[in-house]
């Protein structure tokens, strides 16, 4: 049974991944500052800092959830191997025709590995913005 938050987690990047993708070349600046991007997400979610967490979340993201306290009910939920990981570990950022795909590999709370895969969409000011989070069980040992 899929959970509600990981459903929303689904939908949001179904979503972000619909809509038309402006050309997203990443350089090796930006994939310096989209690792600093979940790395900063992972760290406010550990120190239960919903507010900065979700200043990271891309516009459609916060469409979705309109509030902090949504946001984090959702990630609470659904993403525990993202809100309370045992380590990270940063895989391969893959370009796609939608944006970028950083792969993040995770021991999560529970001590099973996992993937997180988040999308990322360039924002008007340049910046990067988180804009989904697909989470997957990893067969592999954990790290």
């Amino acid at each position: 049974m899929i959970r509600l938050g990981r459903l929303f987690g689904v939908l949001a990047l179904a979503v972000a991944l619909a809509l038309p993708a402006a050309a997203q070349t990443v350089g090796e600046g930006d994939r310096a500052a989209i690792e600093a991007l979940i790395d900063g997400q992972i760290a406010a979610f550990r120190r239960d800092d919903g507010a900065a967490a979700y200043a990271m979340a891309a516009p459609a993201i916060q469409t979705i959830f309109p509030t902090v306290e949504q946001f984090m009910s959702m990630v609470r939920s659904g993403y525990s191997p993202v809100y309370r990981p045992q380590s990270v570990v940063f895989g391969p950022l893959v370009e796609t025709a939608q944006g970028p795909v950083q792969k993040v590999f995770l021991t999560g709370p529970d001590g099973l590995a996992y993937v997180a895969a988040y999308s990322l969409e360039r924002q008007a000011d340049g910046s990067w913005k988180i804009s989904g989070c697909v989470l997957l069980r990893d067969d592999r040992p954990s790290i």
